[in-house]
């Protein structure tokens, strides 16, 4: 077992899973969607984006490009979250709401290629 690619799947997957648990729920009501979790989702994203930065691999490259994607879409998402609640008192507003959780699950389906990527490189790596 390479403990390097369970540390790096771990995080591609606590990416993908975080992802998925802030995008639940009604698009635009904010109190189905917290703010922390979409930070949290960030860091992990991040940490992996690291992990991702020391293969030179195709499939690396590939893993490299989808958490850049996911980033960059989860740092937008946020952004737009503070510009909209910039007291952080209630929470953004039902528009507001929509364009974030629509960015953060443009980020879901950046993440979801990862796993897939990852799945299918640790499966032809097998043989």
């Amino acid at each position: 077992m390479n403990l390097e690619r369970v540390v790096f799947g771990f995080f591609v997957i606590l990416t993908l899973s975080l992802n998925a648990a802030f995008v639940a729920g009604g698009v635009e009501t904010a109190a189905h969607h917290n703010v922390w979790i979409l930070t949290f989702t960030i860091i992990v994203n991040l940490v992996a984006i690291g992990l991702k930065l020391g293969d030179r691999s195709q499939t690396g490259a590939l893993l490299l490009a989808s958490g850049l994607v996911a980033g960059l879409l989860l740092i937008t998402a946020r952004i737009v979250w503070i510009v909209a609640d910039p007291e952080g008192g209630s929470g953004p507003g039902p528009g507001d709401m929509a364009d974030i959780v629509s960015i953060a699950m443009g980020a879901l389906v950046a993440n979801i290629i990862a796993t897939v990527i990852l799945v299918g490189d640790t499966l032809l790596s097998r043989r």
